[in-house]
């Protein structure tokens, strides 16, 4: 089976760089936003300018919105979709299963297909999942047959190859979102502090610290992304990723640039279910070592 025979599909929550969708052949399977008044739109868009309009919402709204995640439904007639295109197997990458019942809708969707799928937990989320494309797209170009890619990026998984590493400067979203009830002790009179948070190796979102300063928070994520593994002078990939915080997005990538041999970096906001959990001026990053 060549790479150009098997598709790669990502659910909405991994904060995709839309300029890789065609490069890495993967389509993205929208996850829903529900109003508190019954208005339910897809996690649909990549482009900026919409998803600005979207935290704009979030920041006036009284009451959040909920999510939910792609219908057992939405993922089989986007395997029926790959296989009417002439793939003949798919690649699934989804949100962490501690965080959402995305990986089991899109596992239950596999058993009624024709077409071979491979489900895989990313035990990540939001733009830790888009290296997990890229390391996937490489190997099938490699020659790797479905289940030999699936196999590798799983160890790759398991061995810490892909982190995410980023602070909230809201934390009433996460704890409103219901994404960090075992963190109580980070809830109180947490404004104008930001939160550093990192996605351990069980698929948690896990607040770590917290400090007042930019320069002081990026040190803890950098402190963190070292223990994790990512070590000072390593190779990396940057996936730097934003809710509405440009400006210090690009001072952290300038600030990674001098700790790590950076060999690429994309640069992606949050879509609309992610920026519902971290609120405006979230930034941080997913990585890749190589």
């Amino acid at each position: 089976m060549s790479s150009s025979k098997v598709k790669i599909l990502i659910d909405s929550t991994s904060d995709f760089p839309k300029e890789q969708l065609k490069p890495w052949d993967v389509d993205i399977v929208p996850l829903y936003v529900t109003w508190p008044d019954g208005t339910v739109e897809k996690d649909d868009t990549r482009e900026f300018d919409e998803l600005k309009k979207f935290y704009e919402k979030l920041k006036s709204a009284q009451e959040l919105p909920k999510s939910s995640q792609p219908s057992i439904e939405d993922w089989r007639l986007k395997y029926e979709e790959a296989k009417k295109q002439g793939y003949e197997g798919v690649l699934v990458i989804t949100i962490s299963s501690a965080m959402s019942g995305t990986f089991n809708s899109a596992t239950l969707a596999a058993s009624e297909v024709d077409i071979p799928v491979k489900v895989i937990d990313s035990k990540r989320a939001s733009t830790a999942i888009s290296p997990m494309v890229r390391y996937a797209r490489e190997l099938l170009e490699l020659g790797a047959d479905l289940n030999k890619t699936a196999e590798e990026l799983e160890k790759k998984i398991h061995a810490k190859g892909f982190g995410a590493f980023f602070y909230v400067q809201d934390f009433n979203f996460l704890v409103k979102g219901g994404r960090v009830s075992k963190f109580a002790g980070f809830v109180g009179s947490l404004l104008k502090i930001r939160v550093g948070i990192y996605i351990n190796n069980e698929g948690n979102m896990v607040p770590f610290t917290k400090a007042r300063g930019f320069k002081a928070i990026v040190d803890e994520l950098l402190k963190k992304a070292e223990e994790e593994g990512f070590k000072p002078g390593s190779t990396v990939d940057l996936y730097m990723v934003s809710c509405d915080n440009m400006e210090e997005l690009k001072e952290i990538e300038q600030i990674l640039r001098k700790v790590y041999k950076v060999k690429n970096v994309y640069y992606t906001p949050t879509g609309k279910v992610i920026s519902m959990h971290v609120g405006p001026g979230q930034a941080g990053f997913g990585i890749e070592k190589y």
